[in-house]
């Protein structure tokens, strides 16, 4: 596939999402299905190509993202370099949580990146990229997405952000420790113990009532 065709494909992706009467998950998820089918016999770098290209020229970031995480052949390619090069300007809180579900996370719990890379996240100045690490870690506590439980490198990136009190890792460290609470409850209970001087009150009464009641909020 060229280019232009890979433009020409792009630009009816863009042309369709454009058509709805409103951008919700449920009238968006059919259409990105369709060209999943489309892309289906793609090469890794056609699959890559494309990505990028929905990203920069038209900001279908999510789309984008949710395309390459159903080609399975191009998330098998995926290592630190191009991911770096993906999540280059996620600055929200979905574009970070698409990112870090969809692709990092799976990446990460396949092996495919270090764990330097994800701690290096945790490190960055820009506490998007902090976020995008904690949430990198749901990949292996979300039974619902195949996760099936990994308490050490969920711990690390929690402790390198125990103490962090901007609101979008706030929100994600509970979020973190709320989805290990299912694979071990008394390391998260101990993490709770352990941090209680510099955690944020949120994570300890969002973490507390999942424990408690099995809910981050109940009534």
């Amino acid at each position: 596939m060229t280019t232009l065709d890979i433009s020409s494909l792009a630009a009816a992706l863009d042309a369709e999402l454009h058509a709805l009467p409103e951008r919700r998950t449920p009238l968006v998820r059919p259409i990105v299905k369709k060209y999943a089918k489309i892309c289906a016999s793609f090469s890794s770098e056609q699959m890559l190509s494309l990505t990028h290209f929905l990203i920069d020229r038209y900001g279908l970031r999510g789309v984008a993202y949710e395309l390459l995480s159903l080609h399975r052949p191009a998330m098998r390619s995926l290592g630190a370099g191009e991911l770096e090069a993906l999540g280059h300007g996620i600055n929200s809180w979905w574009s970070v949580d698409t990112f870090a579900r969809l692709l990092s996370g799976p990446t990460w719990m396949n092996g495919q990146v270090a764990d330097e890379v994800i701690t290096g996240w945790a490190e960055s100045s820009d506490y998007w990229w902090r976020r995008s690490a904690l949430v990198s870690t749901i990949a292996f506590n979300m039974r619902s997405q195949g996760g099936k439980g990994e308490v050490k490198r969920t711990l690390m990136i929690c402790r390198m952000l125990a103490c962090d009190h901007e609101e979008m890792v706030v929100k994600a460290l509970s979020w973190a420790l709320r989805e290990l609470v299912w694979v071990d409850r008394a390391v998260v209970e101990g993490f709770l113990q352990e941090y209680d001087d510099c955690l944020a009150g949120r994570v300890k009464r969002e973490v507390r009532n999942k424990l408690d009641t099995g809910l981050k909020n109940p009534k």
